[in-house]
């Protein structure tokens, strides 16, 4: 009886504890599989998998370049230091080759691109135009410098996740371009580097100024009988109205293949661009006709060839 006692609680025992060692186990396999969904939001493409982070990626190079574009045109202006200049004329190039690459991406993967800033970069915008002198380098090196910082984290996370090739490619371009506007930016000498630590750490976004509120005006004093009216104030511009902003994210129109036709007058009076093809070698009299897009055709004299493969002959109009 002892015997089997001890045998059963021996046998107990190794259940128990085969359980305690497998549930942990079994339960880490279970949380792991709900937190790291990797296709939640993914579709598929001919390049790879593309993810929502993709796709949101993809979004935000394009809102880069909306605002920081303007934002360099304005520094090429507006700059007091040779070195802000600069740093405005790297945002330029930097910005316009990357908006290029970030379009043609989009249209392969088929995701749908801004055009115009968002209301935090309007923000950014508005208050870089109102500012002057060395306030303006400041605040232009400043603020690029925290928000190009926040983009650097955001495209390691992506080229390191990414499934697909196009959004691959896309990434080490952006790594590239934000690599160097965060170098210039900082040879600008006006960065602050606690102030950017501590805004990156608390991950607290600069916050946009609202809409310029204007000035209480004094209170109206009794009009003179012959004072004229106030002219109403200028509004101010928007601060994108004068520079401008990347091209617009829409596929171009394919364009008619050349059919051997020059663009045209369209009512056959001036002179054509076009050619007609002559079938000889040796000139004869005849007539060259030239056709425009427009419809318009010229008749006049021309040269035709007969007997063989010849030149063309062209017509004028």
């Amino acid at each position: 009886m002892r015997s089997v006692t001890g045998t059963g609680l021996v046998v107990a025992a190794l259940v128990a504890t085969a359980a305690a060692l497998l549930f942990p186990i079994l339960s880490f396999a279970g949380l792991s599989a709900a937190g790291t969904d990797i296709n939640a939001g993914t579709v598929a493409t001919r390049f790879g998998p593309l993810s929502a982070l993709d796709r949101d990626f993809v979004n935000k190079v394009r809102l880069a370049g909306l605002w920081e574009l303007p934002a360099g045109q304005q520094a090429e202006e507006r700059g007091t230091t040779k070195a802000v200049r600069t740093a405005g004329e790297h945002l330029v190039s930097g910005h316009t080759s990357l908006d290029r690459h970030v379009r043609q991406v989009a249209a392969q993967l088929g995701v749908d691109l801004p055009n115009q800033p968002n209301a935090q970069q309007q923000g950014w915008l508005t208050e870089l135009a109102a500012a002057r002198g060395t306030d303006y380098d400041r605040k232009f090196a400043n603020i690029l410098r925290l928000a190009h910082g926040r983009v650097f984290t955001v495209v390691a996370q992506v080229r390191a996740t990414t499934r697909n090739s196009l959004v691959r490619g896309l990434a080490d371009d952006a790594n590239a371009t934000v690599l160097d506007h965060i170098g210039v930016l900082e040879r600008t000498g006006l960065v602050n580097f606690d102030g950017i630590a501590r805004d990156t750490q608390s991950s607290a976004s600069p916050t946009p100024p609202a809409s310029p509120t204007p000035a209480p005006s004094a209170p109206p004093a009794a009009p003179a009988a012959s004072a004229a009216p106030a002219a109403p104030a200028a509004p101010a511009p928007s601060p994108t109205a004068t520079y401008s902003l990347p091209p617009a994210a829409s596929t171009p129109a394919p364009q008619d293949p050349a059919n051997g036709e020059g663009p045209g007058n369209g009512n056959g009076m001036g002179p054509g661009n076009g050619e007609a093809r002559g079938n000889g070698a040796a000139p004869g009299n005849g007539e060259g006709r030239g056709e425009g897009r427009n419809g318009g055709a010229g008749h006049g004299g021309g040269q035709e060839n007969r007997g063989g493969n010849g030149p063309h002959a062209a017509g004028r109009g």
